[in-house]
């Protein structure tokens, strides 16, 4: 699957099916978080695969009561390592740069799994203290993020997204460009954008395209015949345009 695919048919499932994920695609999914970037290539994070049936339960419930995070075949528990980042950038490696460390990682797995057919959730609400008791964690070290992954009982609709040339600006805040497509040279996007002007326009007033056509050529042949006869002398042109 090329990854501009991926990206877009990855969604955020909830229900899945009562169906075991051989442990060579969960590792897969593990290993494309390992291989996700880092401030200064710290890798500060751990990667817990939760597979008992009882420690899913146990998270789920950490998890404010999302009970259907227990029916995942697996969940992997994304742990932060902040006092390794601040032993290099201060506080802010340790609450700023973990954290984006782990989402990089995070974003990753999830497209691994999307790529093997897989059905996977981004979970961010959770009992902290309730997950660290619940994986025997030490104090040092914080659970981020929680990915329940298994195969999928539903399909999710394609959620709504801000259209690009909402989300980007140029140069500074606020600085837009007026048609993004055909800026990007998404040519494609900008051309069936005009071909569905060019069918809305063709059909106001129930007049095909052609007839538009026909209509502004009699017009034009109607004012040339007109000029024509005002000037004698050019009879020949008068017989062209007949």
């Amino acid at each position: 699957m090329e990854v501009f695919d991926c990206i877009k048919s990855r969604r955020c499932v909830r229900k899945f099916l009562s169906k075991e994920v051989v442990w060579d695609k969960i590792a897969t999914i593990i290993d494309a978080g390992r291989m996700a970037p880092s401030a200064g290539n710290l890798q500060n994070w751990k990667f817990i695969v939760v597979l008992d049936a009882d420690k899913k339960n146990n998270v789920a419930e950490a998890c404010l009561k999302q009970h259907w995070i227990a029916e995942a075949a697996a969940i992997i528990v994304m742990v932060g390592e902040p006092e390794k980042a601040r032993r290099f950038y201060g506080e802010r490696g340790a609450s700023i740069y973990t954290a984006q460390n782990c989402a990089a990682a995070a974003e990753n797995m999830l497209l691994e799994a999307t790529a093997l057919g897989l059905g996977s959730c981004w979970v961010g609400a959770f009992n902290e203290e309730a997950v660290r008791r619940t994986l025997g964690m030490p104090d040092d070290v914080t659970p981020s993020i929680i990915i329940p992954i298994g195969y999928s009982a539903e399909k999710p609709e394609e959620p709504a997204k801000f259209p690009l040339e909402n989300v980007a600006y140029f140069q500074g805040w606020r600085s837009k460009i007026r048609d993004m497509p055909a800026y990007i040279d998404y040519h494609s996007i900008a051309l069936q954008r005009n071909i569905a002007k060019g069918k809305e326009f063709a059909e106001k007033g129930g007049k095909t395209l052609m007839e538009k056509g026909k209509e502004i050529a009699q017009k034009i042949s109607n004012k040339l015949k007109e000029k024509y006869k005002k000037h004698p002398a050019k009879e020949e042109f008068r017989e062209v345009h007949k």
